[in-house]
């Protein structure tokens, strides 16, 4: 097969120039004349459920050809994001880390998006949530805040996920505990002197319990990225899944889209991690009682599905005295995570007007008595 590459480039009809999708709306719109180019919908497709695909068959490479596609990705060598460019694009800054990459012509052959989060705020409200977040974290140096007030415009790039479905059953072993009392008399020592004192005692009669649960596991969501610290991203959450779109191209103008470095199976090992805490939670709950002991517990995954998903962040990355700091937003409900840089001077200032308010404070009681 040929190589290919999808370019998100869509000619205004009117003078020619790129248009952009408009976060939040229906349309794309040209930044040099104003017109709007509503999202066509053909067949009807708004409203239809998304495709799931065969995780057995994907782990064996024997996906449907047009199922694939084929990306001219880079690798930054300094937090190793995969971010897709034009092809007329031959140098640019890591949008990750504002590390200088040079791109190269490679194309890299990934499983196609199913379905995205189309970006719902504009960078000048996420960049307003950053500054806003950065205001309230008073131990910041103020220069790195005057920066970021006045860097460059946030990029907007659409992160990979995977979601996975499965059905299991499980079966288990183990103990039901029920807690009584006993009494006890113990003796106990009250101002100097011994006394004997009765006491409830709790104890735990154990019964032998066996059983079988079932739970269908709907869109895990596994970040299937490595370019950026999964604390933050997973601080994001929650996502509004239920408003994904089929994926299609015209969400993604003007925008920059990362490519997945987190393997399918692999990610499968983070959610599987998930459903097995769920699993036993589950267990738990059906042994009842008390307290719980698990034995035994062997799950059947069936049916087992995925999908690979984009949903959309804001992304600010500043260097500040030699020193890198990212901050992403929810692209869909503006929440703000990042770095959190610390002054010394401020934390200097803070413990000397403490000791001098401790002292004060110390000052006034001696007075006082």
């Amino acid at each position: 097969m040929a190589d290919t590459v999808e370019e998100h480039k869509f000619p205004c009809d009117t003078c020619g120039s790129d248009l952009r999708y408009s976060p939040g709306e229906t349309h794309l719109e040209c930044d040099h004349c104003g017109a709007i180019k509503e999202i066509t919908h053909q067949g009807g497709w708004r409203g239809q459920s998304i495709r799931e695909m065969d995780f057995r068959k994907a782990v064996k490479d024997q996906l449907a050809e047009f199922d694939m596609e084929e990306l001219r990705t880079v690798s930054c060598e300094n937090c190793g994001a995969h971010v897709t460019f034009e092809p007329n694009t031959h140098a640019a800054e890591c949008p990750f880390c504002a590390t200088p990459v040079v791109t190269d012509t490679g194309l890299d052959r990934q499983i196609k998006p199913k379905a995205l989060l189309p970006f719902g705020l504009s960078e000048r409200d996420a960049r307003k949530n950053m500054t806003d977040w950065l205001g309230k974290l008073w131990f910041a140096p103020n220069g790195l805040q005057n920066y970021a007030r006045k860097g460059r415009k946030m990029q907007g790039i659409y992160v990979p996920y995977w979601t996975y479905d499965a059905e299991t059953k499980s079966t288990y072993s183990g103990e039901r505990g029920t807690i009584y009392y006993v009494t006890k008399r113990v003796s106990v020592m009250v101002n100097g002197k011994r006394q004997t004192q009765t006491r409830q005692v709790p104890k735990t009669r154990w019964r032998s319990a066996r059983g079988r649960v079932a739970r269908f596991f709907d869109d895990v969501l596994v970040l299937a990225s490595k370019s950026l610290p999964k604390k933050y991203t997973d601080a994001l959450a929650p996502w509004d899944l239920s408003e994904m779109e089929p994926y299609r191209p015209e969400y993604l103008a003007g925008f920059r889209a990362e490519s997945y470095t987190v393997a399918l199976d692999e990610g499968y090992d983070e959610a599987r991690d998930y459903m097995n805490r769920m699993i036993v939670r589950d267990v738990k709950f059906d042994i009842g009682g008390d307290r719980q002991r698990i034995h035994t517990l062997d799950t059947d995954v069936g049916l087992l599905t995925f999908k690979h998903i984009l949903l959309p962040v804001w992304l600010a990355a500043y260097k500040y005295r030699g020193k890198t700091y990212r901050f992403v937003v929810n692209g869909r409900t503006g929440k703000v995570q990042g770095a959190r840089p610390y002054s010394v001077w401020k934390i200097s200032f803070a413990v000397i007007a403490g000791a001098l308010a401790m002292a004060a404070i110390g000052y006034i009681i001696a007075q006082n008595q």
